[in-house]
């Protein structure tokens, strides 16, 4: 390629998406001349989900700026909390953060989950179609065109990943007010209404019920409700409430 070189800054918690052997700060990089800054940035597999901003020679620039022979490029990491537009902020999960999923709806947040690969372009379709942050470990899935906004989940480990989505997005928490195996809100339920749907231990043993609007699923506080409250605790702990919903 024998297009303009520019030097690009890439920060510390974006060098993973670089291949092994480029993981340094200072990039020079020649380019053809006329692809958009966006997309050379996507070329080193940085995916633009977790660009907050792009500088030019000190000047901040749009995706769609083409870079010139010498400019020096900064990338710059998404700020803290992270602005979503429109409202309610709802969240869309890939096939592999099942887990994430169910803690997120634990807590009451709108996480929709496909269980079933359907595939990159139907998710990216879907984001858009419900308007739902995307969040995946899957980088070439985050640069979809057709893709409404999205995030990526970082670590491998739940916690880790339920701890830096709660504080990327700041979601509002409602504990248990959402069913985690469907997503649906759940509605306080009488015992007689939901007596054959339980065991007969379960219905000697519990009195307080409550009922998922969606599925019908029933939950009650049995024997996994200890586990599940020290999620819940530590997560109400380290975010608090979440920010309140944006007008509109």
């Amino acid at each position: 390629m024998t297009g303009p070189r520019v030097t690009i800054k890439i920060p510390a918690e974006l060098r993973l998406f670089l291949p092994a052997d480029r993981r340094t700060e200072v990039l020079g990089l020649t380019t053809d001349g006329s692809s958009s800054l966006g997309h050379v940035v996507e070329s080193l597999g940085i995916p633009l989900t977790e660009v907050g901003a792009l500088a030019v020679d000190g000047r901040d620039v749009p995706t769609g700026h083409v870079p010139a022979a010498g400019e020096v490029v900064e990338v710059r990491t998404v700020c803290r909390p992270q602005a979503v537009p429109g409202a309610p902020l709802r969240f869309l999960l890939d096939v592999h953060l099942g887990t994430l999923a169910r803690r997120l709806r634990l807590l009451g947040v709108d996480a929709a989950y496909e269980s079933e690969d359907i595939g990159d372009p139907a998710l990216a379709a879907l984001s858009a179609e419900e308007r739902r942050v995307l969040l995946s470990r899957d980088r070439g899935l985050l640069r979809r065109r057709e893709l409404w906004a999205g995030g990526y989940v970082y670590s491998d480990r739940p916690e880790e990943q339920l701890h830096d989505v709660l504080g990327r997005f700041e979601p509002v928490l409602a504990p248990w007010t959402r069913c985690v195996a469907c997503n649906g809100p759940l509605r306080d339920a009488d015992k007689e209404s939901v007596r054959d749907r339980l065991a007969d231990g379960t219905s000697r043993t519990y009195d307080v019920f409550a009922e998922c609007t969606g599925c019908g699923g029933v939950y009650w506080r049995g024997a996994h409700h200890t586990r599940l409250s020290a999620v819940v605790e530590q997560a109400l702990r380290d975010h608090g409430e979440g920010r309140p919903p944006a007008a509109g």
